[in-house]
């Protein structure tokens, strides 16, 4: 049983059979499959089965035309965290869009760890970061995620970005420039991987990875590389039971006037609602699961 990071080496012709009319039934195959192999002299693979995953990390595929069906778009398999990247320099922080990364995470009960990256550009001349960014950090430790604010530059984070990792399958999840090929090179001496420069007049970065690669990282842990999105749509999640995806909502789910009916929206006696002007969730967050029920980024 060996798992699936790259694209088998071509090896003879299947034979005609049920295992293999099944496999072909299949949906593509990911980085983090488990998967059957037959050797062949030379050295060459053919995957022969494919086992049930545990689990999987998809989103909704982009659209190639307005009004186009939307179908799922799997990333990895049999994963046990998502580590979602966001860059403090550039591109700017999207923190709506880390909100995504993390309401997935939520619905696909995976554990998710934060990891902003390129600190060193985002610290004052004093070396520490921004007012308002030290709030947001500290919303999301608040809610019970656990943040690491870390550079590939100075190795600030590293240690305990490395010891989080171990032993872990692990997919570093972020958009494009957020730094994922930066810390793969720092944590991975010897990988080499390219990485590429922020575009200075929009402030978007530039794809450097092209698919999803597996490496393996300390003494028994895996990370997997995806390439960068700009857009996270969420998969196989029910807009009316997005609230629960957002952990610091869920006491206050079932106590509205309206009961699990609520939509948090404008019904009066929103228990939502009015933990949110008590301070009790975080305005910007609650702001944010509105947003993304409204764009209908899922499916």
């Amino acid at each position: 049983m060996l798992r699936c990071s790259l694209k088998p080496t071509a090896g003879p012709a299947p034979k005609k059979g049920k295992n293999n009319r099944e496999l072909a039934a299949r949906p593509n195959i990911v980085v983090g499959e488990r998967v059957g192999l037959t050797l062949h002299s030379g050295g060459s693979a053919q995957i022969c089965e494919v086992f049930e995953r545990t689990n999987r990390l998809a989103r909704r595929a982009a659209q190639p035309m307005p009004r186009a069906y939307a179908g799922e778009q799997v990333i990895a398999a049999n994963i046990d965290r998502i580590v979602a990247v966001m860059s403090l320099g550039q591109p700017a922080p999207r923190w709506n869009l880390l909100d995504r990364y993390l309401a997935s995470a939520e619905s696909l009960e995976i554990e998710a760890l934060v990891c902003l990256t390129k600190a060193d550009a985002a610290q004052s001349g004093h070396g520490e970061l921004e007012e308002s960014t030290l709030d947001e950090i500290e919303t999301y430790r608040r809610v019970g995620y656990r943040v690491l604010v870390t550079s590939a530059y100075t190795g600030e984070g590293m240690p305990e970005l490395r010891q989080m990792l171990d032993g872990k399958i692990s997919v570093l999840l972020g958009k494009s420039g957020a730094g994922k090929s930066s810390l793969l090179n720092a944590l991975l001496p010897g990988l080499n991987l390219r990485v590429g420069a922020v575009n200075q007049a929009t402030g978007k970065g530039r794809h450097t990875t092209s698919g999803a690669e597996m490496y393996p990282c300390g003494s028994d842990g895996w990370l997997v590389d995806t390439a960068g999105t700009r857009e996270f749509g969420l998969w196989d999640v029910d807009s009316e039971d997005l609230a629960w995806f957002f952990p610091e909502m869920r006491p206050w789910l079932g106590q509205c006037r309206f009961g699990l009916g609520c939509r948090h929206d404008e019904e009066p006696g929103c228990a939502v609602r009015q933990a949110v002007m008590s301070g009790q969730i975080s305005p910007r967050r609650y702001f944010s699961m509105m947003k993304l029920k409204e764009e209908g980024y899922f499916e």
